[in-house]
């Protein structure tokens, strides 16, 4: 019992240092979630049982609007799956990593997300470490910091009393900085002209309360129809 304490106990020092960065980003967006939540009518109870539960950033954000408009479980589902369909790469990628973790598994495989893909996928674990709880700690750690800011930011939010308009632009704001990052990245542009071109249509076509999923839809064939083209160009690797 002692030595398996032992390494539970290694394997949380060793992984700790690897998520200081994140718990910066998380505390600090997670409390723009938790705020985004109250100003729009909402407890502090849900932006904390959704993140403990979700854990999805950018689904949480697009779940306020979601709460607060017509009862759409399709476009709820459609929207989810799109948003986090790289999720399906990231269970591939891990496949061996994961393998020989036993019951922490399903927690990993529950809490995966970008920052704690990166970190497991990347970082070469000590062998004195072992690599099964590693993982888990990465992952529960980046969680923990996840909730804790969604928490606060809906304590918080019920005690700020200067206007908050505009404040439910902030998952907008997130969305065009993502795009923009994604911009700078690519050497080539066609994919996200592409993105906008079809959602500038599909916008034209069916109005703006429901162009969202013809849009996504038709994002997904056009880059399906054009993966090889863009493979060529090195734009998809």
């Amino acid at each position: 019992m002692q030595k398996k304490t032992q390494k539970i106990k290694r394997a949380l020092v060793c992984a700790f240092p690897y998520t200081v960065p994140i718990f910066a980003g998380f505390c600090f967006l997670g409390m723009t979630y938790g705020i985004y939540m109250n100003v729009s009518g909402f407890s502090f109870w849900y932006p904390m049982f959704m993140s403990l539960t979700i854990f999805a950033g950018s689904v949480e954000f697009v779940a306020v609007n979601l709460l607060l408009g017509a009862f759409s479980p399709l476009q709820a589902l459609t929207v989810t799956l799109i948003l986090n369909a790289r999720h399906l790469f990231y269970g591939v990628s891990m496949l061996d990593r994961y393998r020989g973790t036993g019951i922490k598994k399903c927690y990993l495989i529950f809490g995966m997300c970008d920052e704690s893909f990166s970190i497991n996928y990347t970082v070469d674990i000590p062998e004195e470490v072992d690599q099964g709880w590693f993982m888990f700690f990465v992952t529960l750690l980046n969680h923990a910091y996840w909730v804790l800011g969604a928490t606060l930011g809906g304590l918080f939010g019920s005690l700020i009393r200067f206007n908050t308009e505009g404040l439910d632009f902030v998952m907008t704001a997130m969305f065009v900085v993502i795009f923009l990052e994604q911009w700078l990245k690519e050497k080539q542009h066609v994919s996200a002209g592409v993105g906008l071109f079809m959602s500038l249509l599909c916008l034209i076509a069916f109005g703006a309360d429901h162009f969202m999923i013809p849009a996504m839809l038709a994002i997904l064939g056009m880059l399906t129809v054009c993966r090889r083209p863009l493979e060529r160009g090195g734009e998809i690797s």
